[in-house]
């Protein structure tokens, strides 16, 4: 894969849709974006707050960077920097030490953060998750692409929950993920079916890089039991080593490897008010699924690369056979100041060897 010029960082920040002024940009001492599959993304950047010639605070009593304003942020290369975020500003600190020049540090976070105003407490009738999804996703001014879970639920409760801790529930019980990318929802499967995005190799790309493999958090197979209240009578699943959705160009998976090196164990879950066989099913292949991808995780730095994006399968080559291979990206956090420059650390799982 062809290398982006990586001599003349660029970054730009548009806030309400416009650029900031190249004065604001060069008061920028450094800049920081957060991505995450589990939580809100996040940006924050500090500017040098003070009018030497007018002896006044410069941005922190202006409207510039109001909270509410949309946000995004670009980073990359000469003639190649891509948008890492799009959010909205959340708050500011006004910094002052010693003798050093007063800053002012905004935040923000991605329009997840909508969904963590405020607790709920409601239900929902004949729906399935994704329907749910689009709904919420519907109160907070998003868009919504769900996909779909195909199993209708007779009933279902958000108790004295935000948005964002309820629907991330709901996502946990079925091998889903919750993410906003700019104005739009996505309730979907972690990908680590698809093919990479992007191949990070030893020697042209990772500046530093730890993998772990561990077979203590395997087991052969996870199962599931809950009680049938109209039948009355339990309802099992059973989810075993093999049935994974993909094993991320490897050949053992981390239940596999469990299996073959201390024998059959299982995972049972009995704490779950489910009501049907399809919910159950769900539920242990989705847990299935979810112990297997902490088989080898994986945290490195690489220099900034606006390409890494956590949410995304990358192939990470150089490594030997047993950690070379795909792993799905969990976390990024793209960093830049005119000191060091622009740097990317990430971590990432994988669930076979």
């Amino acid at each position: 894969m062809a290398q982006p010029e990586r001599s003349s960082p660029e970054i730009r920040v548009r806030v309400a849709g416009s650029d900031l002024p190249p004065e604001a940009m060069t008061d920028i001492k450094s800049l920081s974006v957060q991505q995450d599959v589990a939580n809100p993304s996040s940006f924050t950047f500090e500017l040098v707050n003070w009018n030497q010639e007018q002896m006044k605070m410069k941005w922190s009593d202006g409207d510039q960077f109001a909270a509410g304003k949309p946000v995004e942020v670009l980073m990359g290369y000469r003639d190649a920097a891509e948008s890492v975020i799009a959010g909205e500003i959340t708050g500011m600190q006004l910094r002052i030490s010693g003798r050093d020049t007063p800053a002012l540090v905004v935040r923000g976070f991605d329009r997840r953060h909508r969904l963590m105003r405020g607790q709920k407490t409601r239900t929902f009738l004949q729906v399935k998750d994704s329907e749910i999804a689009q709904q919420i996703a519907g109160d907070a001014g998003l868009s919504a692409e769900a996909t779909d879970t195909a199993v209708k639920l007779d009933y279902v409760i958000q108790h004295n929950q935000t948005d964002l801790e309820f629907l991330l529930e709901r996502a946990r019980r079925i091998g889903y993920e919750v993410l906003v990318e700019d104005r739009k929802l996505r309730f979907r499967p972690r990908p680590i079916d698809e093919t990479e995005k992007l191949t990070l190799d030893r020697t042209a790309d990772l500046i530093e890089f730890t993998a772990r493999l561990t077979t203590m958090n395997q087991a052969a197979d996870c199962a599931v039991q809950a009680w049938d209240m109209k039948a009355k009578k339990p309802i099992r699943s059973r989810a075993a080593a093999g049935a994974e959705r993909a094993r991320m160009a490897g050949s053992n998976s981390g239940p596999s490897t469990a299996k073959g090196a201390f024998g059959a164990s299982s995972i049972a879950m009995v704490d779950r008010p489910l009501a049907t066989q399809a919910e159950v099913d769900q539920m242990a292949k989705a847990r299935l699924n979810e112990m297997a991808l902490s088989f080898i995780t994986g945290e490195g730095i690489t220099v900034g690369n606006n390409k890494l994006r956590a949410g995304e399968v990358v192939k990470l080559a150089g490594l030997g056979t047993r950690f070379s291979g795909l792993y799905y990206v969990m976390t990024t956090h793209h960093t830049y100041s005119p000191n060091r420059g622009y740097r990317t650390a990430f971590a990432a799982r994988r669930n076979a060897q």
